[in-house]
């Protein structure tokens, strides 16, 4: 049963890319942008990704195997008086584990590490069509305080 073995979150490596792509691919929007079948893309990007000490990719990993991942991105700034902040993007929760805690976990996991990074503000965005994510992250103390713009490029 999802839940009742031992969880642990842990940096994720180059052997978990394709249970990662394969999260990422699993939701209506993700499947209209992930490619699981063409992990070269991924491999370069994860290069990129482990050779910067500012990204954070990790995995949850229930019985060996990877039941979820989240990237979390650390941004020294200027603005709110030189604040650093940090960025929680790509959460997923393989459907498996969904209602589990686990989703929890893992915020919780990127609020503490955004703390011993000394943020002062932890962000996310979450695309208009997920009001069920929404929930949840209001539940755990983010509130929808910005519109958010993006330009494809």
């Amino acid at each position: 049963m999802p839940g009742s073995a031992e969880l642990s979150i842990r940096p994720a490596t180059e052997e978990d890319l394709p249970a990662i792509v394969a999260l990422l691919a699993d939701d209506p929007l993700g499947a209209t942008r992930e490619s699981p079948d063409d992990l070269a893309p991924y491999r370069a990007a994860f290069e990129r990704l482990a050779g910067d000490p500012h990204q954070h990719v990790v995995v949850a990993v229930r019985e060996g195997r990877v039941v979820g991942t989240l990237q979390l991105t650390v941004i020294p700034g200027l603005s709110r008086k030189g604040a650093t902040r940090s960025v929680i993007e790509g959460v997923r929760v393989h459907a498996d584990e969904r209602g589990s805690g686990l989703g929890t976990r893992f915020i919780e996991w990127a609020i503490d590490r955004s703390r011993q990074e000394n943020c002062q503000l932890v962000q996310l965005t979450s695309d208009v069509t997920r009001t069920d994510a929404h929930r949840f992250y209001e539940r755990l103390g983010f509130t929808a305080s910005h519109v958010g713009f993006k330009l494809a490029l």
